[in-house]
């Protein structure tokens, strides 16, 4: 049984050391706007104590962008259950709409946002080259080392 709870200024420490050792930086860059994601709003997926998964996000008003998402053990539904969350959450924000952004080499999370009923709305052509500006650590290549160049925004529609 899953439950969530929100980040804690107790959890800010192993946040960032997760995502230096499984994104290489705690920084994301959106849209061209860069965040320290350890600093932002988020929330836990629990298996009892154990932490399953990790969501952090940017309340924008009418709307919200989830900066990451990711599962400690993957394909037990910790993803979905998260963005399930996130639904649940958006009216007592006042959120109509939830989005994301991905690249285009993550052909995994692209399938796994259309298969929760995510819809691609824009794929913003060469925006790597200007995120790179702000994070010159972005690498060139991506899965499979197909060359990371686009940004590719998902959203669900909520109300």
């Amino acid at each position: 049984m899953l439950s969530v709870r929100p980040i804690e200024e107790t959890d800010r420490a192993l946040l960032r050391q997760f995502l230096v050792d499984n994104w290489g930086s705690t920084r994301m860059v959106s849209r061209g706007k860069l965040h320290d994601v350890p600093a932002l709003d988020g929330v836990l997926a629990l298996a009892g104590d154990e932490i399953v998964g990790i969501l952090t996000y940017v309340d924008e008003g009418g709307s919200c962008e989830i900066m990451t998402i990711d599962s400690l053990t993957p394909r037990l539904g910790v993803g979905r259950f998260l963005l399930d969350h996130m639904e649940r959450l958006a009216p007592s924000r006042g959120w109509m709409r939830l989005w994301l952004i991905t690249t285009n080499d993550n052909v995994p999370a692209q399938k796994f946002y259309e298969d929760c009923g995510w819809t691609l709305v824009t794929v913003h052509k060469n925006a790597l080259e200007a995120s790179r500006m702000l994070k010159p650590e972005i690498p060139l290549t991506g899965i499979g080392g197909v060359p990371i160049t686009d940004e590719l925004e998902y959203e669900k529609r909520l109300g």
